[in-house]
Formats: C-alpha cells, sequence, structure tokens
C-alpha cells in the first residue's frame, strides 16, 4: 500500500519562511525562534508548545523532550545558532513579562505575552499564514516542519534509524516514508541526468 509522500520545505523556502518575521516584535521573534527550532529538532507541535526551560541546556544545547507521543522521553541536540536565538528570546520573555507583571507559571519556553500557553490552532495559523506571505504555494503546517527536519536529516546522513530516534518513532516503518521521498528525489534527477549532452 503506498503512502502520501508528506509536503517539505526546501532549502530555500525555510529561509523564505524565516525571513518573513519582524523581529522587533515579541511574538514575531517567539515565532520564528518557535519555527526554526522545530526545523532543527523535528519537535511536534505539541511538544514545542510544552517545551520547558529546564529541558534545554543552553550551554550545551542538549534538549530533552519529556514524555513526548508514546510516553517515551528522548534526547536531541540545537545547534549553535538556534541556541543563541532561544537565549536571545529567553531574555526578551522575561522582560516582556515583567512590563506585564505577568507570570510564567510553567516555566514554558513558549508563552504568550501574559504568561500563558500558546493555543495549538494559533500556530498553526502563523506556519500557514506566514508562509502564504513566503509565495510558498504548499499547504504548509506545523507538521510540514517536522517532515522537513526529517528528511533533510536523512539527506545528510541517510541513516534512517538516526531519524527515527530524532522522531522519537516506535516502529521504523513509519519513519521509512523519508527514504521514498529521497528515493524520488534521486529518480527525478537520474531522469534528467546528461538530458543536455
Amino acid at each position: 500500500m503506498s503512502r502520501k509522500l508528506p509536503v517539505i520545505l526546501t532549502a530555500e523556502e525555510q529561509q523564505l519562511l524565516l525571513d518573513q518575521f519582524t523581529t522587533r516584535y515579541p511574538t514575531q521573534e517567539r515565532n520564528r525562534v518557535m519555527i526554526k527550532l522545530i526545523l532543527d529538532t523535528g519537535l511536534r507541535r505539541a511538544e514545542a508548545i510544552n517545551l520547558r526551560w529546564n529541558d534545554i541546556n543552553l550551554m550545551s544545547g542538549k534538549l530533552k523532550v519529556v514524555q513526548g507521543k508514546g510516553a517515551k522521553d528522548r534526547i536531541l541536540w540545537v545547534q549553535e545558532e538556534t541556541l543563541e536565538e532561544l537565549k536571545h528570546w529567553k531574555e526578551r520573555q522575561v522582560d516582556e513579562l515583567t512590563k506585564r507583571e505577568a507570570v510564567n507559571k510553567y516555566n514554558l519556553v513558549f508563552t504568550t505575552l501574559t504568561g500563558n500557553k500558546l493555543n495549538p490552532n494559533n500556530f498553526y495559523k502563523v506556519v500557514n499564514g506566514y508562509s502564504q506571505k513566503a509565495g510558498i504555494v504548499k499547504e504548509v503546517s506545523p507538521h510540514t516542519l517536522r517532515h522537513t527536519f526529517a528528511t533533510d536529516l536523512y539527506r545528510e546522513t541517510k541513516n534512517i534509524r538516526l531519524v527515527q530516534k530524532a522522531l522519537g518513532h516506535e516502529d521504523l516503518s513509519t519513519t521509512m516514508i523519508y527514504t521514498h521521498i529521497v528515493d524520488d528525489e534521486l529518480e527525478e534527477a537520474m531522469k534528467g541526468f546528461r538530458k543536455d549532452k
């Protein structure tokens, strides 16, 4: 039974999406950092929304996903550039909440400016709306970012087990979809290979 291949973003589309945010506005900085973190780690939308500051080591980049789907914890690593953006966001979040005399009572990484938990549907609208603003004609959702991470990681490592571990998939067959995306790209490339010769 063939499964529909997930929508993924090219490197150019990822950059285009990130470039849409005007980070002088705190909510736009938060949304940009959140999108970048998902593109870099493959977090699920719920995992990003529920991520706590004490689950990230801002020195080493070690990120612990606590009780992800299937109640399994997993360890991921955040790259340097994204870590710097997270540190900046943390300072700004504290400033914004202090200004409003609000409290981040759950110690969440991403909150509203009044310290409350983000609404998953609103985050979907942010990702989809800014993708359209960027001129990306695909249907883009938070899960598209996760698919993009998985495909990029597989392209880079050619190791499907690593991708499975990063995504927290119980069953390898769930992860195998990403090998098909890369196989399709290879087929396209090879069909066009030496055409001009």
